[in-house]
């Protein structure tokens, strides 16, 4: 059993819940949704959790309360919930696949399960085959071309994973690998290792004195619920998250070449073999050989490159972007790493839809090794989080001078807050209070459907504004569900440039906003970018490697990134 499959219920609760017209559910809802994301974001496995403190241990957890705490407790006990099951009699919906489409709400998923019977995605791809959702009110045309484009992206996407949910369970699996004794040198290739942001499956390699045994030993892990193909080299298995797994035994003499093949990107190893050809070599996962077939490396993947008169490069990089004539050219950059990371200009607590609360997360920002911390309530245009207005952010930055006194020495507590930009490009705070921030964040919640040339003037206004310091999630967009708002990356860059604002990367696993491909268009222009987790949690922190993975993807140095600089640079630099 695991925290996923627990999240996913409370969330489905959550969802169903919002269709009941009861004046106390809309507490309920939130406490669902807050017990959703808590688990689904926890390292613990939550039945060990149980196990070793029964309900009294769950209801530890940040937003867990008695009655939802009672509701884990019988799942874990029974394999059953109660409170689900007596919900989806109600409403027989799989509100977790339509939902999952872009343009249908849980209210839209219901209407279309009342008027069409459409309860999962084969019976949406009817009803819109026959054009039936459009004459259904509060539908209408420019909504089913919505959803027919967000069930294109839902396809698109399907039987890929979330790297932030993928990369931890290969991590597991070759913990349990190397903790048994069976192999050595294990490590994840294929896209997890390149931190892409969904993952179609799992590949780990490593090296074995006893391969069968290392073969047994990997079909029998509690991970893996089925076993597809079994072999003396590579056992292939299912995965009880959803995926596939390769697991591959190399011989060591040719572990080198094997990383570098099983890592890719294909497009990227084409041009390298190209390369190889050229040089009079054949090149594959067994090494690198003369046209006599005699071997000239394969141990370490670095001796492959260099024999090939090219520069090693991150894996990140490996996308054939341009980054194999970087190597040809000895030009690869330094690229910013996670140690390079010195503080976070993004996180959220108790008093607006966080987990935890203030001193909760500094706390956790100090076990993190973070310099500094931006605490970014919502602002109060954000009902849903339950942002707080210029009032209440004075009086909660009085709370910040304290706590900054009693941790002075170890960490800096920034004021600031995540400020909504309205429909007209105005800010959701007054000038004066924007003003005591060290750290004002400004990002779009509302109105995505405006067109490219509306969307653009809107946040270029927010950041002309002089009040802001940071974009948060440039685009919106949420991976698998939400495509991002229409939006010229470019302007924005140079308005950012312009107006000394950084553009962030949003570790967050079903964000990574911006991703790659924009932050390779934005730094065309001297801007900055601030990698950031978006935290709403303390476990949350420990997503900034998902958005240092996509900055490395982008080739970011560390020069361009403003939360690598310390905190009297970063004060600096934003004219504090």
């Amino acid at each position: 059993m695991d925290n996923k499959l627990i999240a996913e219920m409370l969330d489905e609760i959550a969802d169903m819940l919002s269709l009941e017209e009861k004046p106390t559910t809309r507490f309920e809802i939130r406490a669902y949704k807050k017990a959703s994301l808590n688990i689904a974001t926890m390292q613990e496995p939550i039945e060990e959790v149980y196990q070793n403190g029964g309900a009294k241990a769950l209801m530890e957890i940040p937003g867990i309360g008695k009655g939802i705490a009672g509701n884990i407790e019988e799942f874990i006990k029974t394999g059953k919930m109660k409170k689900y099951s007596d919900l989806k009699k109600k409403y027989p919906v799989n509100m977790k696949e339509l939902t999952s489409i872009q343009g249908i709400g849980a209210k839209k998923a219901i209407l279309l399960y009342r008027n069409l019977k459409v309860k999962d995605i084969k019976t949406l791809k009817d009803a819109l085959k026959l054009h039936k959702v459009k004459e259904l009110p509060g539908f209408g045309e420019k909504s089913e071309e919505s959803i027919e484009k967000g069930l294109a992206m839902y396809e698109a996407e399907k039987g890929r994973m979330l790297l932030g949910e993928a990369l931890p369970e290969a991590e597991s699996i070759i913990k349990k690998l190397t903790a048994s004794g069976l192999v050595e040198n294990a490590i994840v290739a294929g896209s997890s290792r390149r931190m892409r942001e969904t993952v179609g499956d799992l590949d780990i390699l490593a090296i074995s004195k006893t391969p069968d045994k290392a073969m047994e030993f990997f079909a029998g892990m509690d991970n893996v619920s089925d076993v597809i193909l079994k072999g003396p080299t590579k056992t292939t298995v299912r995965l009880k998250i959803g995926l596939n797994c390769d697991f591959r035994v190399l011989e060591p003499k040719s572990f080198g070449a094997g990383v570098q093949y099983f890592t890719g990107s294909r497009d990227h190893n084409i041009q390298v073999r190209t390369i190889a050809v050229k040089n009079g070599y054949k090149l594959n996962e067994y090494g690198l050989f003369d046209n006599n077939g005699n071997i000239i490396t394969s141990e370490r993947e670095e001796s492959i490159y260099e024999e090939l008169g090219m520069q090693w490069m991150p894996p990140e990089m490996r996308e054939a972007r341009g980054e194999v004539k970087l190597s040809l050219e000895h030009r690869i950059p330094r690229l910013v790493e996670l140690g390079d990371i010195k503080g976070d200009l993004h996180s959220h607590t108790k008093e607006t839809d966080g987990s935890n609360s203030l001193e909760e997360m500094v706390g956790a920002a100090i076990e993190s090794g973070f310099e500094y911390l931006a605490v970014t309530n919502h602002t109060k245009s954000l009902k849903i989080a339950r942002g707080m207005d210029d009032k209440q952010f004075i009086k909660f930055f009085e709370k910040i001078d304290r706590i900054n006194e009693k941790v002075s020495g170890k960490i800096t507590v920034l004021k600031g807050a995540e400020v909504d930009i309205l429909k007209n490009g105005e800010l959701d705070l007054s000038n004066k209070t924007l003003k005591e921030m060290d750290c004002a964040v400004c990002a779009v919640h509302s109105f995505f459907n405006m067109n490219e040339e509306e969307m653009t003037a809107r946040v270029i206004k927010a950041m002309e504004s002089g009040l802001v310091n940071v974009l948060a999630h440039p685009t919106g967009r949420l991976i698998k569900e939400r495509q991002g708002y229409r939006i010229n990356i470019e302007k924005i860059a140079d308005a950012a440039e312009r107006n000394n604002v950084a553009l962030e990367i949003n570790s967050w696993p079903d964000r990574l906003d911006l991703n790659d491909t924009n932050i390779l268009l934005a730094s065309k222009f001297n801007v900055m970018f601030s990698i950031d987790t978006d935290s709403h949690s303390t476990s949350n922190f420990r997503f900034i490697r998902y958005g240092v993975g996509t900055a490395r993807r982008g080739w970011l140095k560390k020069e361009s990134v403003v939360n690598a600089m310390g905190v009297k640079d970063l004060l600096k630099k934003f004219g504090k």
